[in-house]
């Protein structure tokens, strides 16, 4: 099992509203600024910096300072303690599901 400071960190990063549509921005690939990340968000600048501080912290954002600026991008692979988290569990759902199914064989065998 991976280790649960990391997948809280992830969870709690990911359970904002705000920082989910933030990093599914971030997903579309492309380097963003925070200025660019603001423009039509309905946040604020500082907003957005605090929800990327916290992608950040959680594993799920990069960034790249370039002079001025400093460019984020999504790091999908501060996803694998979840996808590690929820493939633990998949076991349980895998064994109910091929129980439910022998179950409506039995009721319905045709």
């Amino acid at each position: 099992m991976t280790n649960t400071s990391t997948i809280d960190a992830v969870f709690r990063a990911l359970a904002d509203p705000t920082r989910r549509s933030v990093y599914e921005r971030l997903l579309g690939g492309e380097e963003i600024t925070v200025v660019d990340l603001t423009r039509d968000s309905g946040v604020t600048q500082g907003a957005i910096s605090q929800h990327l501080k916290s992608l950040k912290l959680a594993g799920l954002v990069s960034e790249r300072p370039a002079g001025r600026r400093t460019y984020y991008r999504a790091a999908p692979a501060g996803l694998a303690p979840l996808c590690d988290w929820m493939d633990h569990y998949s076991v349980f759902w895998r064994d109910r599901m091929s129980a439910l199914g022998a179950v409506l064989k039995d009721i319905d065998p045709s």
